[in-house]
């Protein structure tokens, strides 16, 4: 029991570089500047739901892409047939399919070797391989062209990686600082842009295609020609066949008309295209000439006079904002294919503000309590508890800070209840060495035996929970994922700062004071330990009552049901602030004559702020784009006063991915952890685990439906947290109990199982109080972010604590009396017949 010098030299380090990277992010900004450059400068970055900003998930439209590619087939297999002299009677686009029709049968082959040439390799992976277009020939003088899956596929993913440096490019020219673009899976784009930011200009910005081309006009009805219209309605017959491509451009300024001094676009083509552009001046004067952007005409002047100097202007009636924005999409290029935005989020710099002061002070009221209740429990010895914890919080920001992590409100809540979980190891320990002082063990003896036996049961706890976290990981997004990185890191650091630390800490304090006993006292008098209540003969009524509660729970899931939040059943969500308190009933009668189907609102937080929510609107996302602006020019018409704090638009496309993703991982995680217990102990305490864990999330989810808190993203990730949490409460009675069976081989299973409750009753008390007491101020001054996390949290926890009594032990009684009855039936069975062989 000797500190090895490396050893503690070890740990000094490790703490001292915690401080030293965690350090920058409680110095201000100015004063941070000023330190010398060895120091660490960087700091944890905040979300936008902490900093304000705008949030967007844009995928690539697959029709779109699929209908440009099938329009370039269409012209190009024109082309090369007519270079080669093969004549065709007609060539058509069939759906998605080019339809070749030959006139003379004999040129098949021919024709098939110029088509092929159209193709493009598909790579996958490392290696070529395949087609992008499947070329068939139905009949003799029939030829049938069609994009290939793989082909498709690989022309998305171009598409995504084309479309982030165009992205980037655009994000660039409007000069918006610190930027998120990163791609997620397939066919999606994240964009993350910090600060106040315009969520209708932004979808113009990133959304539009910018595909410029220069048109003449021609008759309307007559072959060739299309019917397009201009901001105004105005319509146009424009021929279909491009003149000069919008790819020409070399530059595009917004200006003002020296005549008019209204805001104007000049553009730059680039060698080829002034060369075009004059030719086609100079061929067709006195003819209009349209300016399309995105198959909507922006200007149709006429030609007055050959223009040869390879610029123009494009006048449209713009605001000085549109004008900008246009000559960004200009300069920066046209995306290969429209982008759709399915998801936005958008918050106010001072709603974030906000979450910020609330995250903080929740947080450190949270530890305050924490700190006080181990205090009380431990005496002088809960100081090296306290201590240990403030070094798991330090060590957790540094840790964020060195991988970069992004915090969240959901991440605050995450610090806050590793820090309630790390308490968890420390009370372990202590018990265990209060329990081994009792047995009349020295310091040393109690310290060493108390770890040891603390480990194992630390470890398996831990792990579960873990799982919970590393499944909200990977099926989470954004402060889900950002919550279960904090909670994680907070695990995983806890395994040093409370069993590591404070051993070698405990070690030295005995060896420097000469200790014979470790004497861990309690500031008030409360003893569970010498306790013998006989639990299991309350067994079946625990049992009863937590079976109907939990099937009143399904009754009340399916009426009056869950509140669904927009992240689940698609729509938008508003947060709404006003100077005054906000007259509800004003707010509903005007929100309501925009027909768009159910609006529903309600205040929260304060009588100046209320939460308007706006069913999913048919007509895909730019319906859904229509309804935020409808929703906020009339907000604004209802109070002048009124500004939008946040806002929240989820398509049907993410609202469904998010509903099965979110359940899919309650599924898996519960599984993963009973495959631990599985291997961990045996198959009874798995079977117990179980169903112990359906009918803790039943009672979670009727709590769900009777308070009518959102049931959104950050409820599944309580959900999950409470599962880990449960089962990491069961495995430390469990783990007694597997420890008692090897001690007391002949003690009947129902009097060792209300011995293991007994005597682990002070660490169960001891820890859902303290974690209780960690989410308890989240709960009350979190704020509408994470009160979907935190409140039924609390109440998981009690469930949790009392299930694991009432319900997992019992189970396990019946299952041991059921396996020992089903063993002696089988010892008897084998007796009647070696008795039979002996007759």
């Amino acid at each position: 029991m000797r500190n090895s010098p490396w050893l503690v030299t070890t740990y000094l380090v490790i703490i001292f570089l915690g401080i030293l990277v965690a350090l920058p992010n409680v110095i201000p900004q100015s004063t941070l500047g000023r330190l010398p450059g060895w120091l660490p400068h960087n700091r944890v970055s905040l979300g936008l739901d902490l900093r304000g900003g705008s949030h967007l998930v844009l995928e690539v439209d697959r029709g779109d892409l699929i209908n440009e590619r099938v329009q370039s087939l269409l012209q190009d297999a024109r082309r090369v047939l007519r270079d080669k002299n093969i004549a065709t009677t007609a060539i058509r686009r069939t759906g998605d399919t080019v339809t070749v029709a030959l006139r003379d049968a004999a040129q098949r082959g021919a024709a098939v070797t110029e088509l092929q040439t159209l193709a493009n390799p598909v790579s996958a992976g490392t290696t070529i391989g395949g087609s992008d277009l499947a070329i068939t020939t139905p009949t003799d003088n029939t030829i049938t062209i069609a994009q290939t899956e793989a082909g498709i596929n690989s022309h998305i993913t171009g598409a995504v990686d084309q479309s982030l440096e165009i992205i980037r490019q655009r994000v660039d020219q409007v000069g918006v600082a610190e930027p998120t673009i990163q791609r997620i899976g397939s066919d999606r784009v994240l964009v993350q842009l910090p600060g106040e930011q315009d969520p209708a200009r932004l979808r113009q910005l990133l959304g539009s295609t910018a595909k410029m081309s220069f048109h003449l006009l021609g008759q309307q009805g007559e072959q060739g020609v299309t019917m397009l219209a201009d901001e105004r309605g105005n319509q146009y017959p424009v021929l279909d066949r491009v003149e000069l491509s919008g790819d020409r451009l070399t530059d595009a300024r917004a200006a003002f008309d020296q005549q008019t001094n209204e805001p104007v676009v000049n553009f730059r083509f680039d060698s080829a295209g002034a060369n075009r552009f004059a030719q086609i001046t100079q061929q067709n004067v006195g003819r209009p000439f349209a300016i399309v952007l995105d198959n909507k005409v922006l200007s149709a002047p006429v030609i007055r006079t050959p223009i040869t100097g390879g610029s123009g202007q494009i006048s449209g009636g713009f605001s000085v904002s549109e004008a900008n924005t246009l000559s960004a999409l200009l300069r920066a290029g046209a995306l290969p294919a429209k982008l759709t935005v399915i998801e936005e989020r958008t918050v106010g710099a001072d709603l974030g503000a906000d979450a910020i002061q609330m995250g903080l002070y929740s947080g450190l009221v949270g530890f305050v309590l924490v700190a006080v209740f181990i205090l009380v429990l431990y005496g002088t010895w809960g100081l090296l508890a306290n201590v240990a914890l403030l070094i798991h919080t330090i060590l957790t920001f540094s840790a964020l800070t060195l991988v970069g992590a992004t915090l969240t409100l959901p991440g605050i809540a995450g610090i806050v209840l590793g820090i309630g979980l790390a308490v968890d190891a420390n009370v372990l320990i202590n018990e265990r060495i209060r329990e081994e002082t009792r047995k009349g063990r020295g310091a040393f003896a109690a310290i060493d035996v108390g770890f040891n036996r603390a480990y194992s049961t630390i470890v398996d706890g831990n792990m579960t929970a873990l799982i919970a976290a590393a499944i909200l990981f990977y099926f989470g997004s954004g402060p889900v994922r950002g919550f279960a990185v904090t909670m994680g890191l907070g695990l995983i650091i806890s395994m040093f700062t409370s069993v590591a630390f404070v051993r070698v800490t405990m070690i030295a304090i005995a060896r420097r004071y000469k200790l014979k006993v470790i004497n861990i006292q309690s500031m008030f008098r409360f003893s569970p330990y010498d306790k013998h209540i006989q639990f299991m003969k309350a067994r079946f009524f625990g049992v009863a009552v937590s079976a109907v509660l939990s099937i009143a729970s399904v009754g009340l899931f399916f009426y009056p049901g869950l509140n669904y939040g927009v992240d689940f059943r698609g729509g938008i969500q508003m947060s709404v602030k006003t100077q005054g308190p906000a007259d509800l009933a004003k707010f509903r009668e005007g929100l309501n004559t925009l027909n768009l189907g159910e609006i529903t609102l309600q205040s929260f937080g304060d009588p100046n702020t209320i939460l308007v929510r706006a069913q999913r609107q048919e007509g895909g996302e730019e319906a859904q784009t229509a309804a935020v602006t409808k929703l906020k020019d009339e907000v604004t018409k209802i109070d002048s006063t009124a500004t939008v704090q946040g806002t929240d638009v989820i398509g049907p496309k993410v609202s469904g991915e998010l509903a099965i993703a979110g359940f899919l991982s309650v599924f898996i995680a519960s599984i993963a952890m009973l495959i631990y217990i599985w291997a961990r102990f045996e198959w009874p305490f798995a079977v117990g685990a179980i169903v112990t864990l359906v009918l803790d999330v039943t009672k979670l989810v009727g709590f769900f439906a009777i308070t009518g808190l959102d049931f959104n993203l950050t409820a599944i990730a309580a959900v999950l947290t409470m599962v880990g949490y449960s089962v990491n409460d069961k495995v430390v009675v469990y783990d007694r109990m597997r420890e008692n069976m090897r001690l007391y081989k002949s003690m009947p299973l129902r009097e060792l199982i209300d011995k293991s409750i007994n005597e682990t009753l002070a660490r169960s008390l001891y820890t859902n109080a303290t974690a209780f007491l960690s989410l308890l101020p989240m709960a009350i001054w979190g704020g509408s972010a994470v009160e979907s996390f935190a409140v039924p949290m609390a109440f998981g926890i009690l469930v949790a604590g009392a299930s694991s009594v009432f319900i997992a032990a019992p189970i396990l009684l019946f299952l041991g009396d059921w396996r020992k009855r089903h063993a002696k039936a089988v010892e008897t069975a084998a007796e009647e017949v070696e008795n039979a062989k002996k007759a």
